[in-house]
């Protein structure tokens, strides 16, 4: 099942090999998304598209009140894009910014002639390429089967003439509702593979002892397994692709004889389906049990603040945000190359960064740091900041043990 959601051709690992397919994107402006909201979208929609092993050729924006229920866009739009396919033949794929329902997706392919994909489809491609272990690769099948089921029925095109009713009741209907006991069944076995799992991750995390537990949260791609690498002096793999880590990946620090735990988590990413969060709920669970959050933010990106919005929104849905938090913008190296003229004074800098810093603070209203994981600027001003809310934490909870510290 795994291999039918991957764009492509994928080696062993996973990895994508060279050749990549060619794709359109499509976004809609409507009432709930402005014009610079989707053309942003549909950036991301391009580094997704990238990440999973596809080159977009073009981009196109439409403005309708609503999404058209069969087509999703308007039919002028839709012999438009038709157009470009038939005279680009390499094109293999058209990718949708936003959720498609089964029938959609069997109208557009029926009248485009190519593979049609929405965003979560997408997201779940990258996830089903990227996952390594048994419960990563639980969470993905669980994920794809629960976006499968209700496409059912707009995806069987043969059965569009059975309407129900006397003479109606044919074989296919009975094929259909197989297939939905089928894809039920599966959910639920898995679901119990799941709990599974998780009871033996709940075990390791006892035998952890009771160390204080620091997570590493954030957008996708800001940095957060190269900032672990700096903070831990380990090796976590680490790539500049979206989701480059599934798993959690969790390293015992030591600083200055005071140990504690570090723990890497999955990104998140703005427009993330429902049934993905809900699968990887349990993989979540570090955030849950940690006692201290470093909010990884990429200060390089323009939309930051919308990351950290995203991110936040997650972590009350998983009710964490009153855990001690520290706020880490990253990549300070490339926000200075993308916004800094090179005769720029480094006083006007440091005044430009500290009114920025003070902006974020007034904004946020959290402690917050700049730092660079590439050329470890400010790293060890973040291992002091780190080692002084460890402490903390363990004077909280054990007072005597950490006054030997």
């Amino acid at each position: 099942m795994a291999n039918e959601w991957m764009i492509g051709k994928k080696d062993r690992s996973g990895a994508q090999k060279q050749g990549f397919e060619k794709a359109v994107l499509v976004g809609l402006v409507h009432q709930l998304q402005t014009e610079e909201e989707v053309q942003e979208y549909l950036d991301e929609l391009d580094f997704l598209a990238r990440t999973a092993g596809a080159k977009a050729k073009k981009k196109y924006i439409q403005k309708l009140p609503h999404p058209d229920p069969r087509t999703f866009v308007g039919k002028g739009k839709l012999q438009e894009i038709k157009d470009y396919i038939d005279e680009h033949k390499k094109i293999s794929m058209v990718i949708f910014d936003d959720d498609l329902t089964g029938k959609q997706v069997s109208v557009l392919e029926e009248f485009l002639k190519v593979k049609i994909i929405d965003r979560s489809s997408l997201i779940l491609d990258i996830f089903a390429s990227r996952a390594q272990t048994a419960q990563a690769k639980t969470q993905v099948e669980l994920a794809q089967m629960q976006y499968l089921l209700p496409r059912l029925r707009g995806l069987w095109t043969h059965l569009e003439r059975q309407r129900g009713g006397i003479g109606m009741r044919g074989p296919g209907e009975k094929e259909i509702e197989t297939d939905r006991r089928i894809v039920r069944d599966k959910i639920s076995l898995l679901k119990k593979k799941l709990e599974k799992i998780d009871q033996q991750n709940r075990t390791q995390r006892k035998q952890r002892g009771d160390l204080i537990r620091v997570a590493l949260v954030g957008y996708t791609n800001v940095g957060k397994s190269t900032l672990m690498n700096r903070i831990s002096k380990s090796d976590v793999f680490a790539e500049n692709k979206l989701f480059a880590t599934l798993d959690t990946t969790v390293r015992k620090v030591v600083f200055d004889r005071m140990p504690f735990l570090l723990s890497d988590t999955v990104g998140f990413i703005r427009k993330l389906p429902h049934h993905l969060v809900e699968s990887f709920k349990s993989t979540l669970d570090e955030v849950r049990e940690s006692d201290i959050l470093l909010h990884v933010v990429d200060l390089a990106h323009p939309q930051h603040e919308d990351h950290i919005r995203t991110v936040n929104q997650t972590l009350k849905e998983l009710e964490v945000l009153d855990k001690p938090t520290l706020l880490v913008f990253n990549k300070i190296d490339l926000f200075r190359k993308r916004n800094y003229d090179d005769y720029l004074e480094d006083e006007v800098k440091a005044e430009i960064e500290e009114g920025l810093k003070n902006n974020l603070r007034h904004t946020f209203e959290e402690e917050l740091l700049f730092v660079s994981a590439h050329t470890k600027e400010g790293i060890n001003e973040l291992r002091k900041k780190l080692k002084q809310m460890v402490y903390d934490q363990y004077m909280v909870r054990y007072p005597y043990q950490a006054k030997r510290w």
